[in-house]
């Protein structure tokens, strides 16, 4: 998006992004701030946005990202080494930091590369200073080059060393010299111009056995050179230079590499300040509640809950819209009744939203493609060109109009001001159709009435006012769309003192069309307030019919878990009853001694069967019903390893492995089964855990699954898969043991059941019953708990 300067200038986007800049840590988050432009494009402004929030989202869950607070600006120092080709120690430890600064970063964003993927965006900002670090690594805190910057330097300072010490040595024994101390002012060494001196009183400089080299500040006393040290200070001044000429050496060959990577270091400290600019931009967002809005790839806004980052909590929320539902929006109201505020607010919010920054709006707001946005807000008299505000105006909005197009926003304050009343409206009549025409998004205020009637009357374009309390002679500031705004002014200037006979008369002067459109716009503030108390009491209506709408629901399903327990309490009755008399059945069969009653008797037991399978089938049927209202399958939501479920009717956690089709292998306590989705429920928010310490499962009998299971006189190909599922749904039934009642026999069915019970991972241990259990006839199996 571009944004004219002229625009920029009346939103005061500059102060704005002072405004942040005062949260920044450096000069290069400042600098940063400033310098920042708008997106080019949607898809630019969708990775920024992106980035901003990957920085944010580790801040708060793993603390800031690497930080040196001495970091300052470099890219006028590697300038001017363009020109200079030398940088000091110092300018040189300044950018050190940098290149150690954007290392570190560049390694932190790299490891968390994967859990934010647009990291990399500015990972390939920064590049790899290895050995740019490694070579400034010379340079001590102080600036200075130390001594291994090279051998030569080394040897150099070893030998400067030495002089040094030679000579104060000599010098210590003059100092000690009787003859030599009384013409001292101070007995004391100096160096001065690069030699080492003392400093002879003014009445002894002919009798000191020296040269001057220096006179002190006060002009009462000298510095000369002992002839003594004469040719020690020859060799030391040598050795001197000498070692200011490496030193320049070794920097100037730093400066060059430096300077040969000077696009790379300038990227690296773009990289850092964005870091810091974001920094700036999420603390303003805590502590301030600022928010990034929604995107829409259509040319609109939709601003809620607007303040203006100038007043900050004095402003009152607004909300703004442009361009669903209408291409422009003219807003009219009083004097200081906010309009220009309205207008400046939607401006820098578009303009921060479109630099990629958080915006002082609510939940909801929508920004969407825009490409161009220009303002004609305030007084624009330019008295270099002799102009007139309106003429100067007029110029601006020519220029506007030369520029506009269907993505562009135009702001316009106080349309067909500062000319003719009557002329004034019917050229700012023509601009907004002219605008409408063009598709362009428009944001207007104004006083005329002809162009309230104008937007009130041609499709596309809405009106809105604002509000005015009349008790208080004091706006309120909302933005009231769709009902144009008064302008009060008799009635404020009633309120005023003014003449009442002067009221009067100025009414009168009102009259024909002004008169009845300010009646109109009476009547349609009444209607809103009408409008408003209805939707207040509908409000309550709704909240009250909301709430005898949950407590039907609770008591509904109240009833019908009670239903549905009462009815399980009895089928399981039922089936008891029917067990227990089809067990006494079999064993009166089995005693019977006549053939043709105990055939008779089979016959009466087998219809009997029938008619309890198909009670058992209902049963089943309704839990089955039952439990399927609860399951993911009934809630169509879509199952992953790890999530955290439920086994209908228990009352502990278990946690999905696996998804096979319309089953789900799950870890419940020790064990993994395999249960239907019809069955599982999901457990939002449920934290995942130890699936060892996860609490044991207990789950009532559901109808249709009994404690123990007869294959007496069946072949193994028949009953081994009989138990094997029986075994199944006993476990997750919630059994702790159940009975096979396999018969003696030859004991071949007996050895097939317990081999089937040692690879069942779910079981325990089975032994044989005791002998009133049935002895070598049945097998108790217990399960894993």
């Amino acid at each position: 998006m571009k944004v004219e300067e002229a625009a920029c200038k009346s939103l005061e986007i500059e102060k704005i992004t002072s405004l942040i800049a005062k949260r920044c840590r450096s000069e290069l988050g400042v600098m940063r701030a400033s310098d920042t432009e708008p997106a080019r494009d949607l898809a630019a402004l969708m990775r920024r946005q992106e980035l901003f929030n990957a920085i944010e989202s580790y801040r708060e869950k793993k603390g800031e990202l690497p930080w040196i607070n001495e970091v300052a600006p470099i890219a006028g120092y590697l300038r001017e080494a363009e020109e200079t080709g030398l940088l000091t120690g110092s300018e040189l430890l300044r950018i050190r930091n940098v290149l150690l600064l954007a290392a570190r970063i560049k390694e932190k964003l790299s490891a968390e590369k994967a859990g934010y993927p647009a990291f990399s965006m500015l990972i390939h900002e920064i590049a790899d200073f290895t050995e740019e670090i490694k070579a400034t690594a010379v340079i001590s805190d102080d600036g200075r080059l130390y001594d291994h910057a090279s051998e030569k330097l080394r040897s150099i300072r070893d030998v400067l060393r030495g002089l040094g010490e030679t000579i104060r040595r000599k010098c210590g024994a003059m100092l000690n010299d009787p003859h030599i101390a009384v013409m001292l002012q101070e007995r004391v060494l100096a160096l001065r111009n690069g030699r080492y001196a003392f400093l002879v009183r003014q009445d002894a400089m002919g009798s000191f056995p020296g040269i001057v080299v220096d006179r002190s500040s006060s002009g009462s006393s000298v510095y000369m050179e002992p002839h003594s040290l004469l040719l020690l200070n020859n060799r030391h001044a040598s050795e001197r230079g000498e070692e200011r000429l490496e030193e320049s050496r070794i920097l100037r060959g730093i400066t060059a590499l430096l300077v040969s990577r000077a696009s790379a270091v300038r990227s690296a400290e773009n990289a850092i300040g964005t870091v810091d600019l974001f920094y700036a931009l999420s603390e303003m967002k805590r502590l301030n509640r600022w928010r990034i809005p929604e995107l829409s790839k259509r040319p609109l806004f939709d601003i809620k809950g607007a303040r203006h980052p100038m007043l900050l909590e004095r402003a009152v929320p607004i909300d703004i819209r442009c361009g669903d539902g209408f291409r422009a929006l003219v807003v009219t109201g009083p004097n200081t009744g906010g309009k220009t505020v309205a207008l400046k607010t939607a401006g820098v919010c578009i303009i921060l939203a479109w630099m990629g920054f958080p915006i002082p709006v609510k939940e909801g707001t929508v920004i969407g493609d825009i490409g161009e946005l220009f303002a004609d807000i305030g007084d624009e008299q330019s008295i270099e060109q002799s102009l007139s505000t309106f003429s100067a105006h007029v110029i601006h909005i020519r220029e506007i109009l030369e520029n506009v197009t269907e993505r562009s926003v135009v702001l316009l304050d106080e349309l067909g001001a500062g000319t003719d009343p009557e002329e004034g409206a019917a050229l700012g009549i023509a601009v907004l159709d002219w605008l409408r025409e063009k598709r362009t998004l428009v944001l207007a205020t104004t006083h005329h009435n002809p162009i309230k009637r104008f937007a009130l009357q041609t499709p596309g374009v809405e009106t809105a006012g604002v509000e005015f309390d009349i008790d208080t002679l004091s706006p309120t500031y909302r933005i009231l769309i769709g009902i144009p705004g008064r302008s009060n002014a008799l009635l404020i200037a009633g309120k005023l003192g003014m003449p009442k006979e002067i009221i009067e008369r100025a009414t009168k002067v009102m009259a024909g069309n002004e008169l009845s459109m300010e009646d109109l716009i009476a009547q349609l503030h009444e209607k809103r307030a009408a409008l408003e108390r209805e939707g207040h009491e509908l409000s309550i209506v709704r909240q009250k019919v909301e709430s005898l709408r949950r407590d039907f629901e609770e008591k509904n399903k109240e009833l019908e878990e009670k239903r549905d327990l009462l009815i399980a309490n009895a089928e399981k009755k039922a089936l008891s009853v029917i067990r227990s008399a089809e067990e006494s059945a079999r064993a009166l069969i089995k005693n019977m001694e006549s053939a043709e009653a105990e055939s008779q008797a089979r016959r009466e037991l087998e219809k009997k069967r029938e008619h309890f399978a198909r009670i058992k089938e209902a049963a089943t049927r309704r839990e089955e019903k039952k439990t399927a209202r609860e399951s993911i399958a009934a809630a169509g939501s879509e199952l992953k390893a790890g999530d955290n479920v439920q086994i209908i009717g228990t009352n502990g956690a278990a946690s999905v492995i696996e998804v096979r089709g319309k089953k789900a292998i799950v870890q419940a306590g020790v064990a993994e089964v395999e249960v239907p989705l019809s069955k599982l429920r999901l457990m939002k928010g449920a934290a995942a855990q130890d699936p060892l310490k996860q609490v044991q499962i207990s789950v009532s009998k559901p109808v249709g699954v009994p404690s123990s299971i007869m294959v007496r006189g069946m072949t193994i190909d028949e009953a081994i898969p009989m138990v094997e599922r029986y075994l199944d749904q006993a476990y997750r039934a919630g059994y702790g043991t159940v009975t096979v009642i396999h018969g003696r026999g030859e004991g071949i069915l007996r050895r097939e059941v317990q081999a089937l019970c040692r690879r069942t991972a779910y079981v325990a241990e089975h032994n044989l019953g005791s002998a009133e259990e049935g002895g070598y006839g049945v097998t108790v199996v217990r399960f894993r708990r």
